[in-house]
């Protein structure tokens, strides 16, 4: 059923008879989106419905690759610090947006990268300049979104640019992603084709579980696994996951082992970018390393975070603190979890 069909059922058949079509109908607003959860769980969750997404197209520029998708517009929530505010839905909007980029090369996906998307009319002229956000949701990870207002069905040009990466980049990735890039994909916008796209309302909303990512052309930002190196173990904060590895530092610029955390969401495994952490590694009561560990990418860890250590022994105890939580947009589903700051100890396998 899609939202269009939601829509005229809810027009002529009520309430009652609706929830017989969908299962269990939560009371939806003026846009047929439920309700947010008044009694969500400050974790990862089942949201209250999915949205179908279509494809617009896909583009290669320098060192990077683009794709274009789009969906009804819809809520999300931005993240300042451990502040976490709603972006509600406004008449204006007519799709909700998304980007990825990625390394065509290896097939990973690239945060931080300061990627702006502009939209403009067959005349040439700007229709829509919205500020697009780094975000996550649960069936397509890490990408950039908003919803944009358009001037009706027509053919639009859409600019997707990034201005490279100051993350620190390792081994085959060392010296790439640092320059800027644009394309320009061309959008043929329906809005009967965006009212036609799927629309899903779920009757265990608020449950402890999320849902599968979605099978897409592009990648998504799916944790490796396993992890390259000597597997230390791994450590949960709320729903957080870290997986620790070691390798030789002298493969990424420094001496000793190379600590690396793959920080990922309980459930799918999406990678968790834009964050602040530090560790502590204690040996036998003794401190052996204590400080920052660094933003990176990497053809093989992917996105992580990472840290030269004087080596790595079974037994040792690795304490890693949240500093500063992912600072992404969520969708639905995810924007009560990830927020606080927080500790967690691994025990070295």
């Amino acid at each position: 059923m899609d939202r269009r069909d939601v829509l005229r059922a809810g027009g002529g058949l009520g309430a009652t008879a609706l929830a017989g079509c969908l299962g269990s109908l939560l009371e939806t607003d003026s846009s047929g989106i439920p309700p947010v959860l008044d009694d969500r769980p400050d974790a990862v969750y089942l949201p209250t419905h999915r949205e179908g997404m279509a494809m617009v197209g896909s583009a290669e520029a320098g060192d990077y690759k683009f794709a274009l998708t789009y969906s009804y517009p819809h809520r999300f929530w931005t993240v300042t610090g451990e502040d976490v505010e709603k972006q509600s839905l406004l008449d204006k909007h007519d799709a909700h947006v998304m980007a990825v980029v990625w390394d065509p090369e290896s097939r990973t996906v690239l945060p931080d990268t300061g990627l702006t998307l502009e939209i403009h009319d067959a005349d040439g002229d700007l229709t829509s300049e919205e500020v697009i956000y780094p975000m996550i949701s649960q069936t397509m990870g890490f990408h950039y979104g908003a919803n944009f207002s358009l001037d009706g069905d027509g053919t639009y040009d859409v600019s997707v640019s990034v201005g490279g990466t100051s993350t620190r980049r390792t081994r085959g990735f060392e010296g790439k992603f640092g320059d800027p890039a644009s394309v320009t994909i061309e959008w043929e916008y329906s809005e009967e084709r965006t009212e036609s796209l799927a629309f899903e309302e779920f009757d265990d909303a608020g449950a402890r579980e999320a849902l599968s990512p979605m099978s897409m052309s592009f990648p998504n930002a799916v944790a490796p696994d396993p992890l390259p190196g000597k597997r230390l173990g791994e450590a949960e904060s709320g729903d957080a996951v870290f997986v620790a590895t070691a390798l030789d530092a002298a493969d990424f610029g420094g001496d000793g082992t190379y600590l690396a955390l793959s920080a990922r969401t309980r459930y799918n495994e999406m990678l968790l970018p834009e964050m602040a952490v530090s560790g502590t590694l204690e040996r036998d009561g003794e401190t052996v390393f204590d400080g920052p560990f660094e933003r990176a990418l990497d053809p093989e860890l992917n996105y992580h975070y990472g840290a030269a250590v004087d080596g790595v022994e079974s037994g040792d105890e690795l304490t890693i603190q949240v500093e500063v939580p992912p600072q992404t947009a969520r969708h639905e589903g995810y924007e009560t979890a990830f927020v606080a700051s927080s500790e967690t100890t691994l025990s070295v396998e």
